[in-house]
């Protein structure tokens, strides 16, 4: 069985982009990317947002981009392996492969594919998330702490869901981001 795992870059403050919508604060360095590269590769399939399929969709052809870093092209592959589900009720057809569109979320369908995958699987998009911690879906919160306050913008966390959490991983880098994970103790 697959896990559910929710994942973000976030500023100091909770935020995964600032009140104008960007997120430039965020972009790793090549440390940070290499251990995101890490953390993605058991990764089966992504469920993503509208919003943000439409940021990732960079990497379905970031490997034809002269000077690609490694750490980046690395990414590319991974990316481009793993399946990916749209929820969107406007998009009518997804521009990278191995990706399908679907117009709700049905937390009985993503339980079922948890439970039909010997891989894990991410959920990325702050709205879309939210449906899953709502539904009890998600296994694993694995955030990554800017060193910025931003202020305002767009939230990691779900308002209004009360959950318990035990730590199961840490690390500090150079450029001030900190890694935590945590394992979802109670739903």
């Amino acid at each position: 069985m697959g896990r559910l795992i929710s994942t973000s870059i976030t500023s100091l403050d909770g935020y995964i982009n600032d009140e104008q919508g960007k997120f430039d604060w965020g972009v790793p360095d090549p440390e940070v990317h290499a251990f995101v590269n890490d953390l993605e590769r058991p990764i089966g399939t992504y469920l993503y947002g509208r919003r943000l399929y439409d940021v990732m969709t960079f990497w379905e052809t970031a490997h034809e981009q002269p000077g690609l870093p490694a750490v980046e092209l690395d990414y590319a592959r991974l990316w481009q392996a793993a399946d990916k589900i749209v929820y969107s009720t406007t998009l009518a057809e997804p521009s990278s492969a191995r990706t399908r569109v679907e117009r709700s979320f049905d937390a009985e369908a993503v339980r079922a594919l948890k439970e039909s995958s010997d891989r894990d699987l991410t959920i990325g998009g702050p709205g879309l998330a939210a449906h899953a911690l709502r539904a009890g879906l998600i296994d694993e919160i694995r955030v990554f702490l800017s060193p910025v306050i931003v202020g305002g913008g767009t939230h990691f966390l779900a308002d209004r869901v009360r959950l318990d959490l035990d730590l199961t991983d840490e690390r500090r880098f150079a450029n001030g981001v900190v890694y935590l994970a945590y394992r979802v103790t109670s739903r």
